[in-house]
């Protein structure tokens, strides 16, 4: 025992010394060819997050357009606190949002579903893509210019109890906001918070009240007109009703419905439960690990879901009848982590219908008609030709494995070497 613990102690020292030579060498470098190493770092943190795409042209129809959007999240660690990798929380996926209407956006808790709302009102920096509200560009703006369009969108985050806060009345926090961007008149301001509120369920009496008055739907309903007091045009809904007992979420859903057709707003609705955002959503989207594997209007989605992913998480909604019986698809498997996705489909290592060539290629986004989307490899005729290709040669798909491999192996080694990453 006396000499695994030794021998544990004399490791530790070698990794420490290796750390310190490393770190050294490092700074060495800096000190010496300085703009050599930063544009170095630079090179390297792009070879990693890969910001190549094709900028898309404003549809006057959209009010939101959303293209090859990543939001990655540095990995740091060392004693200069390196970047060795990235939690990749939005690789890459697009979606539009036409006036007016409802987009709903589901998946597993941890997917990335609220990640994509923060980053679209740039509450987090993007790390690659392009976010367009009425065709400007979000992440294009500066300081001026985005306070003048901050109004225009807003959240309704998940949590009633902990965004609200504890030190202010209900007449404040809605009129904050208002006051600090000039919404209305001074002379007006009272008049216009009551009207606000009332529209939202709260009356006038409200006004001096503190949040722990309430109960969680009145909580939620303040959330909604404070978001509502800045006259905005599009609203993120973050799981608006999913802390909420079902008789209050029919309420909170109906009251979402009723002001968007009062004041013409525009959702994007985060939520777990697939029978709200059927209620709700003129448009959904289906998220797993950072992608949209699926994207259709609702009545189609519903009707006909075409990924096995789809297909397992819609398998899972209850139905209240108790003689009818389930045809539930269990996945297999844990998810995978976003640090560190599979190679090629990254739901494969839990599809039920996986194929050779879903282990190395990344599939492709294919049209299925009537504004359906799916990426899949099952619903592309060259990917199939080419894993009966992989069937009748394995060495493609050992070649296609080592390509992959390199690939991965390349980008940590140049976050490695680099510590101004």
């Amino acid at each position: 025992m006396n000499n695994k613990f030794f021998r544990s102690i004399v490791e530790w020292f070698k990794k420490v010394g290796i750390s310190i030579a490393n770190g050294f060498k490092a700074v060495v470098r800096f000190i010496t060819h300085p703009r050599k190493t930063i544009r170095d770092a630079k090179a390297a943190r792009a070879a990693m997050i890969n910001d190549v795409f094709d900028p898309i042209e404003h549809n006057p129809e959209n009010i939101l357009e959303v293209n090859a959007l990543k939001e990655y999240f540095p990995i740091k660690s060392g004693f200069f606190k390196r970047t060795v990798g990235y939690v990749k929380a939005v690789d890459g996926i697009s979606f539009n949002i036409k006036k007016g209407t409802t987009m709903g956006l589901v998946g597993e808790s941890g997917c990335g579903k609220t990640t994509v709302g923060r980053t679209i009102l740039r509450l987090y920096p993007k790390s690659g893509g392009e976010v367009l509200f009425n065709g400007e560009d979000v992440n294009k703006l500066d300081k001026k210019s985005l306070r003048s369009v901050r109004p225009k969108m807003q959240i309704v985050f998940q949590d009633p109890y902990s965004s609200l806060s504890p030190r202010l009345p209900v007449g404040e926090i809605i009129g904050e906001a208002v006051r600090e961007h000039n919404i209305v008149p001074l002379e007006q301001f009272d008049d216009y918070i009551t009207k606000i509120m009332q529209s939202c369920g709260l009356q006038e009496y409200h006004k001096d009240r503190y949040p722990h008055e309430f109960s969680g739907g009145q909580r939620q309903r303040i959330c909604i007109a404070r978001a509502l007091a800045l006259n905005p045009e599009f609203i993120v809904c973050d799981e608006p009703v999913s802390a909420l007992d079902v008789s209050i979420q029919a309420q909170i859903i109906n009251l979402l419905r009723d002001l968007q057709k009062e004041y013409g707003l525009t959702y994007l609705f985060i939520s777990h439960d697939l029978s709200v955002v059927e209620h709700i959503s003129d448009a959904v989207g289906v998220m797993y690990l950072g992608s949209m594997v699926e994207y259709a209007p609702t009545s189609e989605l519903f009707a006909n879901p075409l990924h096995p992913y789809t297909e397992a998480l819609f398998s899972a909604i209850p139905v209240p009848d108790p003689n009818y019986k389930m045809n539930r698809i269990i996945l297999e498997g844990n998810i995978p982590s976003p640090a560190n996705p599979p190679s090629g489909c990254k739901f494969h290592t839990r599809c039920r219908k996986c194929m050779e060539v879903c282990k190395s290629v990344v599939p492709k986004r294919i049209d299925m008609g009537n504004d359906h989307y799916v990426v899949c490899h099952l619903f592309d005729e060259e990917a199939l030709k080419l894993n009966e290709e992989m069937k009748k040669d394995p060495s493609l798909a050992e070649s296609a494995d080592k390509k992959v491999n390199k690939n991965l192996k390349d980008a940590k080694l140049n976050s490695t070497e680099n510590p101004f990453m």
